[in-house]
C-alpha cells in the first residue's frame, strides 16, 4: 500500500476572488472540483490510501470526497486551530501505517513519475524526497539547488528567475524520521522542517519533465480550466 497525505485545510486567501465560498481545493474546473483530477492522478500512480490534513471549510471536503470516492481507503485529520503546513503533516501522519508516505498540496496538481520517484528516495536513503520542476521566466517560487547526486544543498529566494528548478509540492517523507525531530505541534514544512533538514545532507530531489499547475491565484486558476480537462483525468 502507499499512502498520500493531502494538504488541503488552508483558508485559499489569495483565491477568494474568484472562488469566496469554497475551500481552494474544491474549486471548480470545467464542472469537476479540482481535488477530483488531483485524487484520480494519485490513483494512476498506484497510491491507494488517501489521509486528507484538513481545516478551513473541512465539512464540504469530508462529504464530498465520501460521496465521490466512497470505494477508496480514506482518513481524515482535521485540525481544531490552525497547525500549519508541518503541523498538519505531523498531525495527518498518525493516521498513516506506511514508513514512507506522499504528501502532496491540495491546490497543486503535478503528474510527476512517483514510482521514478520512490525508487529514488530508497537508493538514496534520504529523509524526505522532493519532486522537482524545471522552469524558465518565472518570480512566483524561489529555486532549490542540487549537487550531482541529487542531494539538495539550498533552497534560494523568490524573485525573477531566467531558469531553475522549483519546489513542486511532491513529497516524500520518511515517517519515523520526522517524528524524530520532535517539532512543535504547530509549525510550517517548509520553514520548520525543510531548512531544518536541508542542512543534514539527507534531502533529495529528482527533476520530473510532467505537467505542473498550481491554482493558488486566479491566473493560474483560469489557465487550469483549459488544461486540465486535457489531462484524461475523467472518469465516473
Amino acid at each position: 500500500m502507499q499512502e498520500v497525505i493531502i494538504l488541503a485545510g488552508g483558508l485559499g486567501t489569495r483565491l477568494k476572488s474568484a472562488v469566496p465560498t469554497l475551500p481552494k481545493c474544491m474549486a471548480p474546473i470545467n464542472g469537476l472540483p479540482f481535488l477530483h483530477y488531483v485524487m484520480t492522478y494519485l490513483q494512476t500512480q498506484k497510491i491507494d490510501r488517501f489521509v486528507f490534513s484538513l481545516g478551513y471549510m473541512s465539512q464540504i471536503i469530508e462529504d464530498w470526497v465520501l460521496e465521490h470516492f466512497a470505494h477508496v481507503n480514506i482518513a481524515f485529520s482535521v485540525e481544531e486551530a490552525p497547525l500549519g503546513t508541518g503541523g498538519g503533516v505531523q498531525a495527518a501522519l498518525e493516521y498513516c501505517n506506511q514508513d514512507h508516505v506522499w504528501v502532496v498540496n491540495g491546490d497543486t496538481l503535478f503528474t510527476a513519475d512517483l514510482q521514478a520517484q520512490f525508487n529514488f528516495h530508497l537508493q538514496s536513503q534520504s529523509c524526505c524526497t522532493l519532486a522537482l520542476k524545471s522552469m524558465q521566466n518565472f518570480d512566483r517560487y524561489g529555486v532549490v539547488k542540487q549537487d550531482a547526486e541529487g542531494r539538495i544543498l539550498s533552497f534560494e529566494e523568490k524573485k525573477a528567475y531566467e531558469k531553475g528548478l522549483i519546489n513542486g509540492g511532491v513529497y516524500l517523507l520518511n515517517k519515523k524520521g520526522y517524528f524524530r525531530l520532535q517539532l512543535p505541534k504547530a509549525h510550517s514544512f517548509e520553514n520548520d522542517y525543510l531548512n531544518q533538514v536541508v542542512h543534514g545532507g539527507k534531502l533529495f530531489g529528482i527533476s520530473h519533465d510532467a505537467y505542473f499547475i498550481d491554482i493558488g491565484i486566479p491566473s493560474d486558476y483560469e489557465k487550469a480550466q483549459h488544461e486540465l480537462p486535457q489531462l484524461g483525468l475523467i472518469k465516473d
